[in-house]
């Protein structure tokens, strides 16, 4: 596939995840307009989505240490299955937050401050990550190393900072869940 597609489809891919969530975030959309109808396993998936990105966190920084051992098919490995395990937390992400449930950060003082910091850094870089990976993926995999580089120098600290984030989030939020 040439380069012209790839960012086509790359293209796509990001615009549609990024109106997915947005349109899910406005509560336009709901799949269990009565809460009293969203099955018990989906309100664990906040716990789930915690879990997956503190798991990324990890796997990105084994691939770091691999890569900088020289160790090409482990940094393929990990960042693959950290690709899949991020995909699965986008899917279990959008399943949660088709219910219309609503999740209200309860903090006072400049706790509060702290958290809207790392919850509005989170999800911009959380839309900007995507392509930005989807590329580095597509270079890697072509073994255009250079290119690859340059991408990942941009791609990596986002997408570290965006799984650390989703965990830090997740442990200041949860314990005003009201489900």
């Amino acid at each position: 596939m040439n380069d012209k597609i790839v960012f086509r489809l790359i293209l796509v891919i990001s615009i549609v995840v990024f109106l997915v969530v947005a349109i899910l975030q406005s509560k336009l959309i709901t799949i269990f307009p009565v809460a009293s109808v969203v099955p018990e396993w989906v309100l664990a998936l906040p716990k789930v989505n915690a879990i997956l990105n503190g798991t990324c966190t990890f796997l990105l920084l084994m691939s770091l240490y691999y890569i900088k051992k020289k160790d090409i098919v482990m940094h393929k490995v990990l960042n693959s299955i950290t690709f899949i395990l991020s995909s699965l937390f986008l899917v279990s992400y959008i399943i949660f937050h088709s219910t219309g449930i609503k999740t209200t950060y309860g903090g006072e003082g400049s706790i509060r401050l702290v958290y809207y910091f790392i919850l509005i850094t989170h999800i911009i870089l959380a839309a900007i990550v995507l392509p930005l990976v989807l590329l580095s993926f597509h270079r890697g995999f072509q073994m255009d190393v250079q290119r690859h580089r340059t991408l990942v120098k941009w791609s990596f600290p986002i997408w570290l900072y965006v799984t650390i984030t989703g965990v830090i989030v997740y442990l200041m939020i949860s314990p005003y869940y009201q489900f």
